[in-house]
């Protein structure tokens, strides 16, 4: 491999919020990741992309970016850098499609693997009676899908957006609205292939390599590189009903949303929004939906008040669409919206999962996606669901003009509770997401008040004890991790010093610190 870099002592300035971060790569980083044959490359010049995520509220440059073609190159940097030993500062990270929010999945002055260059052994679908894929850990979902429905086969669970890696989502959960039926995606992975702390590739199952099966799974990548991914796979529907109605009473609005995720006959997809003295709201809604009744939905104000919208699917293949419609209004009977609210469409499978591309093309084109998301997602337990909703909704927060706010529940037997993954002490637990975006990447006044938002919510429930638990959590030291984790911290850490005893991996969650020793 060439040398691409010798002389590689250069002072870079890291903007972070609230200050400037000093950076100072190591020179003798580029000479000794140099002598590494590879089949891919590593990058030591044009490593600000890798300093880069959805957040865009951290910056942390790498001293090197590696562009893996196999597992191997993967395997080949980290067992590098782990025998290098305590005295060498070099962390690595592995970087999907930099969707993190808080400088996850950055290592500042180390390694950034770029994970989409991975593409070895491509994405196999295997069909029968348990049918599955096998793709790689750098694969967008979006594309192990396109594959998948060529067989007529889909993967069961989801998340919203999915231009996320495979890697990246198991690395965290990987929640929407289909997993009050078949949990989050860490609940629908048969098999993983990982490259530890070590170095080393393991493969890795529910009876083969358990404990760093179960580790990596919601572990956020603190236990090594997921590589490869075997997910379950079901029959693809070929449409969608896709409905929205609008509730004003809370109660009713979370009642119903329980009832229907505890139901044997119920929709595919359930979630919910609070929206908040916004304009106009159901004539937004006609540019993708039908109103039942468009005289009374006209007459509709939404001016000034605190509303709750459910938004349901049901999957059908076209032959079926006349069952199809009397179980949706069989279902529709039970609930308590406003009647005046209901608004329906019909789509395909790929147009509604995909649904939330065509929002970022949208945003893209009006240079409002790459700017500040100050995010705040919350497990919430089902009995303090309301106590949060009061004090939140209309006190703490009195607009939703800055980016959705997602209120839907989950079970908990849905979840394996032998992963990392971390949820609330209760059956039904509730997300509660406030996406909000800064209106450009200047605006530092709106950033602000959105931070300061969610730290006034992150108090109140401190104050009231509420015992929620942070989804894609962010804390700035261990004794915050150790909270978060509870009782299941001493397992966390003891895994940690077994699968990355040097504390190599994923540096930018923050969770344990690479002790440098002198030589």
């Amino acid at each position: 491999m060439h040398c691409l870099l010798r002389q590689h002592s250069i002072v870079f300035l890291v903007l972070v919020l609230g200050g400037i971060a000093m950076h100072v790569s190591d020179p003798d980083v580029p000479s000794s990741l140099d002598a590494l044959r590879l089949e891919g490359n590593l990058s030591f010049h044009d490593v600000s992309l890798a300093a880069k995520d959805f957040g865009n509220r951290f910056r942390f440059l790498p001293s090197a970016v590696l562009h893996p073609v196999s597992v191997s190159d993967i395997a080949a940097v980290i067992k590098h850098v782990f025998q290098m030993g305590p005295s060498s500062k070099l962390t690595v990270a592995a970087r999907g499609h930099g969707h993190s929010l808080q400088g996850q999945a950055q290592a500042d002055g180390g390694v950034v693997i770029h994970m989409e260059s991975l593409r070895g052994g491509g994405t196999r679908v295997h069909a029968g009676e348990r049918p599955y894929v096998d793709a790689s850990g750098g694969e967008l979902w979006i594309n192990v899908l396109l594959e998948c429905l060529k067989h007529g086969l889909a993967p069961k669970s989801w998340t919203d957006y999915l231009h996320l890696t495979i890697g990246g989502t198991l690395s965290n959960a990987g929640i929407s609205g289909q997993a009050f039926r078949h949990g989050p995606q860490i609940s629908n992975v048969h098999q993983l292939q990982i490259v530890t702390g070590k170095g080393e590739l393991l493969t890795c199952s529910t009876e083969e390599n358990a404990a760093l099966f179960h580790a990596a799974l919601g572990g956020l990548g603190q236990f090594g590189v997921i590589t490869r991914a075997r997910i379950a796979l079901e029959p693809a529907p070929e449409m969608v009903k896709w409905i929205r109605v609008l509730y004003s009473d809370f109660s009713s609005f979370t009642e119903d949303q329980e009832m229907l995720i505890s139901a044997r006959e119920t929709f595919d997809y359930i979630e919910g929004f609070v929206i908040i003295n916004r304009t106009g709201l159901l004539n937004n809604w006609r540019s993708s939906f039908n109103p039942q009744d468009p005289v009374q939905a006209s007459r509709f104000d939404s001016d000034g008040r605190i509303l709750f919208c459910l938004e349901m699917t049901k999957n059908f293949n076209r032959d079926e669409a006349d069952v199809m419609h009397q179980r949706v209004e069989a279902l529709l009977s039970r609930l308590r919206y406003i009647p005046s609210t209901l608004f329906q469409s019909e789509v395909t499978y790929l147009e509604f999962l995909d649904r939330v591309h065509v929002s970022e093309v949208k945003l893209r084109s009006k240079g409002l996606w790459e700017v500040p998301h100050p995010w705040l997602n919350l497990l919430i337990p089902g009995t303090r669901i309301k106590d949060f909703a009061e004090e939140v909704f209309g006190k703490i927060l009195t607009d939703s003009n800055n980016g959705p706010i997602l209120l839907y529940p989950l079970r908990k037997s849905k979840w394996d509770n032998r992963t990392s993954a971390v949820i609330p002490d209760e059956e039904v637990f509730y997300l509660v997401a406030f996406l909000s975006s800064a209106s450009s990447s200047s605006d530092h006044d709106g950033l602000e008040r959105a931070l300061k938002q969610n730290d006034k919510i992150l108090d109140f429930c401190k104050k009231a004890g509420i015992q929620m638990k942070q989804y894609l959590p962010h804390y700035t030291t261990q004794e915050e991790w150790k909270a978060h984790f509870g009782d299941r911290w001493e397992l966390f850490a003891h895994r940690k010093g077994i699968y990355d005893p040097l504390s190599i991996l994923a540096p930018g969650q923050g969770i344990f610190r690479k002790v440098v020793r002198s030589s």
